[in-house]
């Protein structure tokens, strides 16, 4: 299991969350390596998460073979990193280190502490904002 995700991370200087293509750690949904993620929702919601989870503890609307997601334009609230930060309960203020926190924290466990996909993900943070859907 997890540990929880940090509470209220300090914003990093000079780094702003961004998603990368090709990733997909946040849509392993496996409850039992993220219970935290499934305690912040509410009724309804842990209801539709539960339903999305995959025998394999993956989203069973994510691609693993093309890495992306099937309804990404109509996934629910709690898929939105942008959301990360007011179901968790984080002030706004810290709301864009929380996001860089919990993908990092997602991005190890899914693809390794020292795997390409997270030396990618922190080349995007120290770039400038690209405009992204999140």
């Amino acid at each position: 299991m997890q540990p929880d995700y940090p509470a209220q991370p300090q914003a990093p200087k000079g780094l702003t969350w961004q998603c990368i293509n090709g990733c997909g750690a946040c849509c392993r949904l496996d409850p039992g390596e993220r219970p935290e993620a499934l305690e912040a929702l509410d009724a309804e919601e842990q209801e539709l998460y539960l339903s999305m989870v995959g025998a394999d503890g993956w989203c069973r609307h994510y691609d693993t073979g093309g890495q992306r997601c099937n309804i990404y334009d109509s996934r629910p609230r709690f898929c939105r990193v942008s959301n990360l930060a007011r179901i968790f309960a984080v002030p706004e203020a810290e709301a864009n280190g929380f996001a860089i926190a919990c993908c990092r924290q997602q991005i190890r466990s899914e693809h390794g502490g020292r795997g390409r996909v997270l030396r990618r993900f922190e080349r995007a943070l120290r770039q400038p904002p690209s405009p992204s859907p999140d």
